[in-house]
């Protein structure tokens, strides 16, 4: 498992290379929800997601002898980014596999940053190349089921506890896990009270299908939240979830696209439709949230292109 001590030495070694990302109260969520709302804007962080804070920990974890061979990840969206990014100001080689189907803005990103990419047919055959590459020496880099990347995700729970003395709830998306499980590590160690309320796509619902198991069970997933579209969940995700999740909140991409417009139009903000989501989920627990709450949403990452957002406004518009 994760503990305080490990989120606090990710902290300390990433901290030179990492944003404290902002965190406001909105008074117009709040006056919506009926409660205190806070966002924590960790769309804000280096290469637009919370993802690069992990990525920086597996990578300075690693060591520069290990890092001189170079690293491989796979990814069709933000931890393509984020190891690119840390890749680049560490001056480490990074090799890319990506799915064909991979959003054009992150494969443009991911070598903008100045990776290698290989596009390959599906996530099958890049974790299959991955394998490969990773087997003739490069030092593989996971993009949730890592405790370096999760000890790195719970840096944001650190501070959102920081930020919002207050704290009550706290939402938080899930696609790998790997976010939530971090969350969950920090917050359970310094506030158990504290609630945290999970929430995924109905149309990727790894979570959910896992707890109803009992174990990780693989998906397809379909949802238009790519970054939420992670195949399996990870074992310690999943142990933390049983153990301390509030709830488990499933909405739709309809939802998480009204949540986009809202943020769009309301905050001036342009978060992805997994940072949305946590909005969307809010809205369907609002009633359980007293008066005198303090909830946090988790803004995980804003790397939506405006031709994604374009699309996804206009299948709402056609939807109403």
């Amino acid at each position: 498992m994760i503990s305080l001590q490990d989120i606090r030495a990710a902290a300390a070694l990433t901290a030179p290379h990492t944003i404290r990302t902002p965190q406001r109260t909105s008074p117009a969520l709040s006056q919506r929800l009926g409660c205190e709302v806070s966002l924590k804007l960790e769309m804000r962080q280096h290469s637009g997601s919370f993802k690069t804070r992990g990525a920086f920990h597996q990578m300075l974890a690693l060591g520069e002898a290990a890092l001189s061979r170079g690293v491989v990840a796979v990814s069709g969206g933000n931890f393509a980014r984020a190891v690119a990014y840390c890749s680049g100001v560490l001056g480490v080689d990074a090799f890319i596999c990506m799915p064909k189907n991979a959003p054009t803005g992150s494969i443009a990103a991911t070598r903008g940053y100045g990776a290698e990419v290989e596009l390959l047919p599906d996530a099958v055959a890049a974790f299959a190349r991955a394998d490969e590459l990773a087997a003739a020496g490069r030092c593989a880099l996971h993009p949730f089921d890592s405790h370096q990347q999760m000890a790195g995700n719970g840096i944001v729970a650190l501070e959102i506890m920081h930020d919002c003395p207050g704290l009550t709830d706290i939402i938080v998306s899930i696609g790998g896990g790997g976010l939530i499980a971090g969350v969950i590590a920090a917050v359970k160690a310094q506030k158990p009270a504290v609630r945290v309320w999970g929430v995924e796509p109905i149309k990727a619902p790894t979570m959910q299908r896992a707890l109803a198991a009992g174990k990780i069970v693989n998906i397809v997933p379909g949802s238009l939240s790519a970054t939420l579209g992670g195949p399996f969940v990870g074992q310690v995700a999943l142990d933390l979830c049983q153990a301390h999740l509030e709830d488990l909140v499933l909405v739709s991409d309809m939802e998480m696209i009204a949540a986009q417009q809202w943020f769009i139009q309301h905050a001036d903000l342009r978060p992805e439709l997994a940072a949305t989501s946590t909005l969307a989920a809010a809205l369907r627990i609002q009633d359980r949230l007293p008066a005198d709450a303090h909830l946090a949403l988790l803004i995980c990452g804003g790397n939506d292109s405006d031709e994604d957002i374009e699309r996804y406004a206009g299948l709402l518009a056609a939807a109403s």
